[in-house]
């Protein structure tokens, strides 16, 4: 699950009221995406040891068919493994979004350079597992399937059997559930001691840091791979892009390679060492270009997490 670019209007402002130039950016130009000078950040998936790199998109505003929309969104599936990214997330509930990005992705001939996880639906009869999870597989126009996630806790005991089948079988990859909302974490928890996922999808952001008490430590330790959903807020406290409107970027964040807010948020999210990916909603490329500069250079370390905490409530400068 994730963010999607409902959050437009208070980045484009960000972006045109020239905080990004006082770091020397241009908007869609090289130093927001296309210079690969510093090197790709990946991390391994615990399970299989293979590795993602750590920003790919959120795909919960693909469910449109006006074609200047399907354009754009085209755009961003071709454009993302250009930049070395691969995460697609996605889901039966998103609307049309699963047979948008299925039938762009064939147009694009690109299959092989994405990671495409997906999600079961969030509410109504499961009961035919096998049946739900074709669904997906028909949408996708896809033989297989790399992530496939029980969404938000929905259907457990109905799905789950069905996809560890589809995994046994080679069409499904890894196996994993997610949630976006704080009131699920005590579901979710249970969930994950109890069976082998391979991923849990949670909520997270430098302001909504609750995952932090139980569900990534225990990601950690039963060795599941993490998707971050919503890591420029928007479900709880608001978007972060709304907060900083005006406020320069802090020049300490260059040790970190950031240059625009929208790095400082994901940067913060994946150097979480439990978090494998943060999963951004993104419909422009302009949005992607920015976001995947956060998966090149260097990482914060635990002492500047530290200080990126303490700047954004107000304790450091």
């Amino acid at each position: 699950m994730s963010a999607s670019d409902g959050s437009t209007v208070s980045r484009r402002v960000i972006l045109q009221s020239g905080v990004l130039a006082t770091v020397g950016l241009t908007v869609g130009g090289l130093a927001l995406g296309q210079d690969k000078s510093l090197p790709l950040i990946t991390k391994a998936i615990p399970s299989s040891k293979e590795r993602l790199p750590v920003v790919g998109i959120g795909t919960n505003a693909f469910g449109v068919s006006d074609p200047a929309e399907v354009a754009a969104r085209r755009d961003v599936l071709k454009r993302l493994p250009e930049l070395g990214g691969s995460v697609v997330d996605t889901a039966q509930a998103y609307g049309t979004s699963e047979s948008v990005i299925g039938a762009q992705v064939a147009e694009i001939g690109n299959r092989s350079k994405l990671f495409l996880a997906t999600k079961t639906p969030l509410a109504g009869d499961v009961a035919n597992a096998e049946e739900v999870i074709e669904r997906s597989f028909k949408n996708l126009r896809t033989d297989k399937i790399d992530l496939m996630q029980i969404h938000n806790v929905y259907g457990v005991d109905a799905l789950l059997p069905a996809l560890l089948e589809q995994k046994k079988a080679g069409r499904i990859r890894y196996v994993g559930i997610t949630t976006s909302v704080d009131n699920q974490y005590p579901q979710l928890v249970e969930a994950m001691k109890k069976h082998p996922f391979d991923f849990v999808q949670v909520d997270y952001s430098i302001e909504n840091r609750s995952a932090e008490a139980e569900v990534l430590p225990l990601a950690a330790s039963k060795g599941m791979g993490v998707l971050i959903n919503v890591p420029f807020g928007g479900r709880r406290g608001g978007n972060l892009f709304g907060k900083v409107k005006g406020r320069e970027l802090p020049k300490w964040a260059a040790e970190a390679d950031i240059t625009s807010w929208a790095q400082f948020f994901l940067k913060y999210v994946v150097s979480h060492p439990a978090v494998t990916a943060a999963i951004p909603g993104t419909t422009k490329v302009s949005h992607l270009e920015d976001n995947q500069r956060a998966a090149r250079g260097r990482l914060p370390d635990a002492a500047m997490r530290k200080r990126m905490e303490d700047f954004w409530v107000g304790n450091a400068t």
